[in-house]
């Protein structure tokens, strides 16, 4: 007997479940306004692109990741390189060989190859690998650059790979690996 109660009991609950259906739509007005925000903002959110810039740390080269909004032109990306750390990556012991230097004249792309201009009045010895490691490594790492080359008033420049030897040939991150620190 209470095994009949049991299946009428379970088939009213089952049915009172769902949700009623209607033989129309209907508009459901929201439980909250929508509209724009007016309250305090948050931290922007990071850019959706990445700038790998080459600081330095202890005499050789890190690889620090920027986020950005979208990414920045050669030019745009040297003048970062320029400026040097952010406090945050002071912090963390980076620095930068070329911070307040204004020897790069410009960056032309030319099939792949950086073309970087020197001024006349280059603060920045040969002997300073450091310097144009940051500059190769941070002009390579982009996916439109396979090399840099350095010229001074359309004339191609020496300078130095990270064994000391000047040349003025094509050069890649792999002319600095040795100072790339992983």
């Amino acid at each position: 007997m209470r095994r009949p109660i049991l299946v009428v009991l379970a088939a009213c609950l089952a049915a009172g479940c769902g949700v009623p259906t209607e033989p129309t739509p209907r508009a459901i007005e929201p439980s909250v306004t929508i509209g724009a925000y007016e309250g305090p903002m948050g931290p922007a959110s990071p850019g959706t692109a990445v700038e790998r810039l080459y600081l330095v740390r202890d005499n050789q080269l890190v690889a620090v990741d920027r986020r950005v909004n979208a990414v920045p032109a050669p030019e745009r990306q040297l003048e970062e390189l320029v400026s040097g750390p952010t406090p945050q990556e002071r912090d963390r012991g980076l620095d930068s060989a070329l911070v307040g230097t204004a020897f790069i004249t410009g960056v032309q792309l030319r099939n792949g190859t950086a073309m970087v201009g020197l001024s006349r009045d280059n603060p920045i010895r040969n002997d300073e690998i450091l310097a144009f490691g940051q500059i190769v490594c941070t002009l390579t790492a982009r996916a439109d650059v396979v090399g840099v080359r350095f010229v001074q008033e359309g004339r191609a420049m020496e300078v130095p790979r990270a064994d000391g030897a000047l040349t003025s040939e094509m050069l890649t991150d792999a002319d600095y690996k040795t100072l790339i620190r992983l």
